[in-house]
């Protein structure tokens, strides 16, 4: 199969492209390879990429309509697997007009592609920062979305609402995955466990927000991607029981599904930073900060119909993941 991975020389957008490759599929990766964070990481990842026959990359940037549409109309990929954005909850407090360039046009420029093209399914990736003020836990589809903090949760259900107008008007299968706080080798360095395992290691203090007391569903990039696998096979069909005088969010008439996809065991923050220490064998001296604006208390994704339908069970913990960054960590900058 011709698969489009939008972000291919990103944490995720990489990790899925290599497990694709390896299973044999053509994969087109879609990439500006931007500096948002290290270029040369992500040089890297694609150094390893760059070595299956089957993998072709565009330095495209997925806000250029034109070249998007270019490559739609070259490469024609059966399915779509949308994991390009501009990522970053506090990055968005101060640079707000790039996530609405990535991940507003870009994803129109994407829908626009599957379109016009006949694309069989797109995945996209939304993010359980749509959850914003709720309170009710496990997060699940089935709640209301309406109070993000932060414009990168906007701009994500804003992709929610986008993907679901094109499969209901022009019947794109459309499925999108609200990811749950990805971790793990090759991970971005503007995420925790990378910031914290770099200071931790060179004897500088971490900054630990709202005091530590703060729970995430972490989820290990290994478990996302068996997910987005999985998914991105099977074509969504419409819903013939809704009804839309008790309407369901996580699916509709038209060929359309929203899935929370995570580890559904959320994790303290400060048992999360004593597996870091502990594969460390080495001490955090933390810095002790108040919450932070457009950051949320608590996170736990109800992955229960992604269970049901695909068959989803996430198979690692934070003693195995954090081990695996932690020593991928040390290899890579140690060379």
């Amino acid at each position: 199969m011709k698969i489009l991975v939008t972000g291919a020389a990103g944490f995720i957008g990489f990790h899925t492209s290599k497990r694709l490759l390896e299973e044999g599929h053509d994969i087109i990766g879609l990439d500006n390879v931007n500096d948002y964070y290290s270029v040369e990481l992500k040089n890297s990842r694609l150094d390893i990429l760059n070595k299956f026959e089957k993998f072709k990359l565009y330095r495209d940037d997925l806000a250029d309509n034109e070249a998007v549409a270019g490559l739609f109309k070259k490469e024609q990929p059966q399915r779509v697997i949308h994991l390009g954005a501009q990522a970053g909850v506090r990055y968005s407090l101060d640079h707000p007009h790039a996530y609405i360039q990535s991940n507003v046009v870009g994803t129109l420029n994407i829908l626009e592609g599957c379109r016009h093209n006949k694309v069989e399914h797109l995945v996209f990736a939304s993010t359980s920062s749509v959850y914003g003020l709720n309170a009710k836990y496990p997060f699940s589809v089935g709640d209301p979305v309406n109070h993000p903090v932060s414009l990168y949760g906007a701009t994500k259900k804003d992709n929610e609402l986008m993907a679901h107008s094109y499969a209901h008007l022009y019947k794109l299968p459309v499925t999108g995955l609200r990811f749950f706080t990805v971790y793990g080798p090759w991970g971005r360095p503007d995420m925790a466990l990378f910031i914290f395992t770099k200071n931790i290691r060179e004897g500088k203090p971490i900054d630990v927000f709202n005091r530590g007391d703060m729970i995430r569903d972490f989820t290990y990039v290994d478990d996302i991607v068996e997910g987005v696998v999985r998914v991105v096979m099977k074509v969504p069909e419409p819903n013939s029981n809704w009804d839309g005088t008790r309407p369901d969010p996580g699916s509709s008439p038209a060929p359309y599904r929203i899935y929370n996809i995570g580890s559904n065991s959320p994790v303290k923050l400060m048992d999360f930073i004593k597996e870091i220490e502990k594969n460390l064998g080495k001490k955090a001296e933390m810095n002790m900060m108040p919450f932070q604006l457009g950051d949320f208390y608590k996170s736990h994704a109800d992955v229960s119909s992604l269970i049901e339908d695909f068959g989803y069970k996430p198979k690692f913990n934070i003693q195995i993941g954090v081990k695996n960054f932690v020593e991928w960590y040390t290899s890579y900058y140690s060379k």
